[in-house]
């Protein structure tokens, strides 16, 4: 079968993907999304300063498993030759990497790393060009539009990232300045479609089905990354795959949202142990009860319980009480 969504050497039989997502995009998230239709999931943001220096939690970042294949490395750093050195360092652990080049938050910029790049063209060369180099897996890089409205330099970017060797780009069409504020500008991902020969992923305000099939029917992107509209909604990517099939998308009812949330739980459990699973998992019960009845006073009971069982409690309680969209 032709695959639908070539990166390099890597072929995957559907084109939507799980973005990387700092403190989020762990084991049980990717799972999850797996087992949804997401045909490619990527790590957290990895530091290469921490994997050079052997720093034993950046290395944990990667830790995967036989079903969380392929896997996609997300890797930052501003020093060529320190990203070069973590692509190879964390070579073994996926199969592909990529370069973060678009995120927007103060500690990684003011690191050099992240959208900074943006604000340095060059830079960019020596980086793409040093991990080329240093590795033959499928090397992309996600980026913003520019760092502010009065330096959109994406096409700029992204031409240069496919000359030293870039097998995609993932487009995430805002501003640096903009954070995750106002609307991501879909236009941005249709131009560089027109310019780029190596794939473009679009990304950026994807949070239902009828997103990711707007997206591609407005910027012939080949593939989308979906981030915040996967939070506590992995089934996106089998409506998504449903409705770019013509299919007819049924929204899933209470005792579904359960059945996958307790799921979460357990990959959860089996990963991190229960104290850290329960402490973690309140932040995603707040996203599986978004847009439900008496999510307030769900999301205030499950921060205060400390155990799976009172945990999986108050979930039955909450999803099973017949709920329906406020």
């Amino acid at each position: 079968m032709k695959p639908v969504l070539k990166i390099g050497s890597l072929e995957l039989a559907e084109n939507l993907l799980l973005a990387p997502m700092a403190g989020i995009t762990n084991l049980p998230v990717r799972l999850l999304a797996r087992e949804h239709g997401a045909a490619l999931c990527f790590t957290e943001m990895v530091s290469v300063n921490g994997l050079v220096r052997d720093g034993e939690k950046s290395f944990s970042l990667m830790r995967s498993s036989s079903c969380d294949r392929p896997l996609g490395l997300q890797l930052f750093g501003d020093e060529p030759e320190m990203v070069a050195e973590g692509a190879r360092l964390s070579e073994g652990y996926g199969e592909l990497i990529d370069i973060n080049m678009g995120c927007p938050v103060r500690k990684v910029v003011n690191s050099g790393a992240g959208s900074a790049l943006l604000q340095d063209p060059e830079r960019v060369r020596s980086i793409v060009r040093a991990v080329r180099r240093a590795t033959s897996l499928p090397l992309t890089i996600k980026i913003r539009s520019g760092w502010n409205a009065d330096s959109l330099n994406y096409l700029e970017i992204a031409r240069i990232a496919e000359d030293e060797g870039a097998d995609a780009v993932t487009l995430h069409p805002r501003t640096r300045n903009q954070m995750f504020e106002g609307r991501s500008d879909w236009s941005h991902i249709a131009e560089l479609k027109k310019v780029l020969k190596i794939p473009v992923l679009g990304s950026g305000d994807l949070f239902t089905p009828e997103d990711v099939r707007s997206m591609f029917e407005q910027t012939g992107c080949d593939g989308v990354m979906i981030a915040r509209g996967a939070l506590g909604n992995p089934w996106i990517f089998r409506e998504a795959l449903s409705l770019l099939k013509g299919e007819t998308v049924v929204p899933l009812g209470g005792e579904d949202r359960l059945d996958v949330a307790i799921r979460h739980l357990e990959l959860f459990v089996d990963y991190a142990g229960e104290r850290v699973a329960v402490r973690e998992m309140r932040k995603h019960l707040c996203w599986y009860a978004r847009g439900l009845a008496g999510a307030a006073q769900f999301r205030a009971a499950v921060n205060r319980i400390d155990d799976k069982a009172g945990m999986e409690a108050a979930m039955r309680e909450f999803f099973l009480q017949g709920h329906h969209e406020s």
